[in-house]
């Protein structure tokens, strides 16, 4: 049976799912040394056909229902939970060990929000390249991916206005609001991310797909026109 949050805790993970019953069994296991620690665990289904909602269940505070849409979805999460702070992650994502002291500590200096490197599971030659691009890449631009676990306090997240109505790029753009509240904390300790989607596509043809969206994103296109040609978009 669900435990019981605290009165006011001081984490919430929210847990955006659609169709991740293969998956968020796995997810919310590994969440269980933070929940007994007094971590909120709140996952919000968009519309699930499959047994993620009952798989869930036993395993979360609190289980959410929220129109599809990953932004929507951590939104609704975002302000049905009762943490001073939160961190937003992909049911195929496992956070290092101790995250919420990792958190804690980066949080109590000058950055209100922040995110960790990432790690692919090993299911492709390049995913260690891949992996150690994308936390360069961020270092360097300020900016986040939902892959990395995306970090911040209850006001930043407010005063940001949550993660922007749209169904793809959201984190991207999420990361240029917080950035102007502060300088993200990187930190070095690595969240493991699934391989599934550079092996269902190839490697090589997904790095290239998303190189070429984010291109467009930064040169004015519109995230629903990128939806429309991206097949992997919640």
């Amino acid at each position: 049976m669900a435990q019981e949050s605290p009165a006011t805790p001081w984490l919430s993970v929210i847990v955006p799912v659609l169709n991740e019953a293969a998956t968020i069994q796995a997810c919310l296991t590994a969440l269980l040394p933070l929940w007994v620690c007094g971590v909120e665990i709140v996952v919000v289904d968009g519309g699930s056909d499959d047994d993620s909602v009952a798989l869930a269940r036993p395993l979360a505070n609190r289980v959410l229902q929220s129109q599809c849409g990953r932004a929507r979805q951590m939104n609704h999460g975002a302000q049905e939970s009762q943490g001073e702070h939160l961190v937003f992650i992909h049911a195929d994502t496992r956070l290092p060990r101790r995250a919420d002291l990792l958190i804690d500590r980066a949080l109590k200096g000058p950055a209100c929000w922040g995110r960790f490197d990432v790690e692919i599971e090993r299911g492709f030659a390049l995913a260690g390249l891949v992996g150690w691009s994308m936390n360069r890449r961020s270092r360097l631009t300020g900016i986040a991916t939902g892959d990395q676990a995306i970090f911040m306090t209850r006001e930043a997240f407010d005063i940001a206005g949550g993660f922007p109505d749209q169904p793809l790029m959201e984190d991207i753009e999420m990361s240029r609001r917080l950035r102007r509240l502060s300088a993200p904390a990187c930190l070095a300790p690595r969240v493991t991310t699934s391989a599934r989607r550079w092996q269902q596509h190839g490697p090589l043809r997904t790095i290239v797909t998303m190189w070429w969206l984010r291109l467009r994103y930064w040169c004015g296109v519109s995230p629903w026109t990128l939806a429309g040609e991206y097949t992997d978009v919640r």
